[in-house]
């Protein structure tokens, strides 16, 4: 949007005048609180954009493959590997994407349940997969996006090996 907006529209748009913007865009005055948001306002962004370095941030993580952490969940049942496939240390979005492998001697499981979104995408092997009151049959390339505190789980498995991406999305506190 801002790539659209001239600064003589995005002065009007934004209420604040030309000479103003001016000013502000030549660091030669600080703008308050209340213009930034205005200027957000106008540009369809929010007023965190203004704060924020993108241009030095080096949030990026490459996991080759096979070499993802193996990791203990704290609550997760046994024989149920997760591999952790990346990670970002800044953001107010947190992300956990796993390998999730079903070991030999894994049982069901349906009493998964905690905050945020989760993302399933089934690599190999069929399963019946718990949602709440709700299951539904699964096999390799199918994929599953539920809001994460309701209880769910693999149900019955049907067919193996069994292995699927697992995504988790929830907010930094």
């Amino acid at each position: 949007m801002a790539a659209e907006l001239s600064g003589g529209e995005l002065a009007k748009t934004s209420g604040i005048s030309a000479s103003m913007l001016s000013r502000i865009e030549r660091g030669l005055v600080s703008p308050s609180v209340e213009t930034l948001e205005r200027l957000a306002q106008a540009l369809h962004v929010p007023t965190s954009r203004f704060f924020s370095d993108q241009a030095r941030r080096t949030d990026f993580c490459h996991v080759r493959a096979g070499q993802g952490v193996v990791v203990d969940r704290i609550g997760a049942v046994s024989d149920y590997r997760y591999e952790l496939l990346g990670h970002l240390l800044s953001g107010n979005l947190f992300v956990e994407p796993y390998l999730v492998t079903l070991l030999p001697g894994a049982d069901p499981y349906v009493t998964f349940q905690h905050p945020g979104l989760k993302f399933l995408y089934f690599l190999s092997g069929e399963v019946s997969y718990r949602y709440g009151g709700k299951v539904v049959q699964v096999k390799a390339g199918d994929s599953l996006l539920f809001e994460a505190t309701a209880l769910h789980g693999i149900e019955a498995i049907a067919g193996g090996p069994v292995s699927y991406l697992s995504v988790v999305l929830t907010l930094r506190e």
